[in-house]
C-alpha cells in the first residue's frame, strides 16, 4: 500500500528505527554486539539517497536489552559508532542517534512515547514535526510517528501480519531501499 507522500524539501527530517529497519532483528532477542549486527540488503544505498534528500537523519531506537543486563552500554555505543562510520564511508549520514534503555513502557523516552523526538528537537531546534517522516517496523514506531505529526512508513520486515491499512500507517514499503528509491 502506498499513498501520495508529502514533498521532501531541504528542511525535512527523517526519523528511523534501527532493529528490523536498518539491520536484521534477532527473533525474541537483542543485538548485543557488533558481530551480531547484520545489515539489510540495500541499507547503505538507502542512506546515500537519504543524505541527499533529508536535512536531518535521526535514529530513534528502544534498547531494553541494556536495562535487562543483556547488552552493555559500551557494546551499544560500539554498534552505533560502527553503524554510523560505515554509513558515512558509503556516502550516507546519520545526524544523531537517540536510544532508550528504559524497561518501563511508561518512560517518556520509550517509543511510542515521543521523548526521543523531543530530545532531537532540543538538539536541532529547527526540526519541524509537521515536516518529518518516521520509518519503522512496528505499530509502536507508527504511533511515535503519528504523535509527532510525521508521515509514517511501515516496513513489514519482522511483522508482516500487521494490517498494512492500519490507521497509523501512511505507506508500506518492502525495504528501506524501496522507500529511498521512491522518494
Amino acid at each position: 500500500m502506498k499513498k501520495n507522500l508529502p514533498h521532501i524539501n531541504s528542511n525535512t527530517t527523517l526519523f528511523i528505527d534501527r532493529d528490523g529497519v536498518i539491520n536484521k532483528e534477532k527473533h525474541n532477542d537483542y543485538i548485543h554486539t557488533w558481530n551480531e549486527f547484520i545489515w539489510y540488503d540495500g541499507t547503505l544505498n538507502a542512506f546515500k539517497i537519504f543524505a541527499k534528500k533529508f536535512k536531518y537523519i535521526i535514529v530513534v531506537t528502544n534498547q531494553r536489552g541494556v536495562a535487562k543486563g543483556l547488552t552493555t552500554i559500551k557494546n551499544l555505543q560500539t554498534i552505533h559508532q560502527n553503524m554510523q562510520s560505515i554509513i558515512e564511508a558509503n556516502g550516507g549520514r546519520i545526524t544523531a542517534i537517540f536510544f532508550c534503555t528504559d524497561m518501563d513502557a511508561a518512560s517518556p523516552n520509550r517509543k511510542p512515547n515521543i521523548g526521543m523526538a523531543l530530545q532531537a528537537k532540543e538538539q536541532f531546534a529547527d526540526i519541524d514535526f509537521n515536516n518529518c517522516y518516521m520509518v519503522g517496523n512496528t505499530l509502536s514506531d507508527m504511533q511515535f510517528g503519528k504523535s509527532i505529526q510525521a508521515t509514517t512508513i511501515f516496513l513489514p520486515t519482522t511483522k508482516p501480519e500487521i494490517n498494512q491499512s492500519h490507521h497509523l500507517v501512511d505507506a508500506v514499503y518492502p525495504s528501506l531501499l524501496a522507500f529511498a528509491l521512491d522518494i
